[in-house]
């Protein structure tokens, strides 16, 4: 089964400094973008962090300080990426967990101001724990029959995740999905927008799940002693919470997202 598009999807992966996405940084970044039309593209590009790779990431990744002493930070190259992917919707392997909410942090320390919101998400990760409970390596052997060469280089991420999608649209196509209400679907179905709303584990309003709606559609807090309260009946009761975030170490689109709420409020 191939994907229905109605506007290009870039699959991408990073690979990075560490798993804080506040503190840590973008080593690499892979992307393969494939049109309505069947094309694709796909290039891959090494980061200078601006920090010291620690040893436990560069085991993983194999990239060492040496190897991006030489490339562009992310500020110089951010808004090469940002015209990549503009109009895209966009797609990973625990991209909604990790890889959108860090990308969206270096675009705001580079000063890109990318609109996310136009974009769909589609995590190839979710899709298969909801259904299969595995990991990138494994999720590859299961549905492509076939061992990953090159695990945790970006490139061969994002390519594999890529297959996995194809493979997952063949392999679950008129497959039932029971959810924890007891409702009933067939989600895994070529249509970006079934895709992403299957992928999406709760209605986010910030990647780092910081924020999120309720089921009235307003934005509450995921966390602390205000979690489930509405931001704006928070904001109202008490103004000193919205500084205390902002001088706390929360990611930068957290920051930006409760600031857009308190200048709407104060219209």
């Amino acid at each position: 089964m191939k994907l229905s598009l109605k506007r290009p999807i870039v699959f991408f992966d990073l690979e990075t400094t560490g798993i804080n996405i506040v503190t840590d940084r973008i080593v690499e970044i892979s992307y393969l973008k494939v049109w309505p039309d069947g094309r694709e593209e796909q290039k891959a590009y090494r980061i200078n962090p601006e920090m010291h790779i620690p040893e436990e990431a560069t085991a993983v990744h194999h990239i060492t300080d040496d190897d991006v002493r030489d490339k562009p930070t992310f500020k110089q190259f951010g808004k090469q990426f940002a015209q990549i992917i503009e109009g895209c919707d966009l797609a990973g392997f625990n991209s909604n967990k990790f890889d959108i909410p860090l990308l969206a942090e270096e675009f705001e320390r580079a000063g890109v101001d990318y609109d996310f919101t136009r974009s769909r998400f589609v995590d190839v990760q979710v899709i298969f724990h909801k259904m299969e409970q595995r990991t990138l390596s494994a999720a590859y052997k299961f549905y492509c029959h076939k061992e990953l060469e090159g695990a945790h280089g970006a490139a061969a991420d994002t390519r594999a995740t890529y297959d996995v999608l194809m493979a997952q649209l063949d392999h679950y196509q008129g497959v039932e999905y029971k959810d924890n209400s007891g409702k009933v679907s067939t989600p895994v179905v070529n249509d970006i927008d079934a895709l992403s709303e299957f992928s999406a584990q709760k209605r986010s309003a910030d990647f780092a799940n910081h924020l999120v709606y309720n089921d009235k559609n307003e934005m509450v807090f995921n966390f602390g002693k205000y979690k489930n309260q509405s931001v704006k009946d928070v904001f109202r009761k008490d103004p000193g919470y919205y500084n205390w975030i902002l001088n706390a170490e929360f990611p930068l689109y957290t920051k930006r997202v409760l600031t857009k709420v308190k200048l709407e409020m104060g219209k």
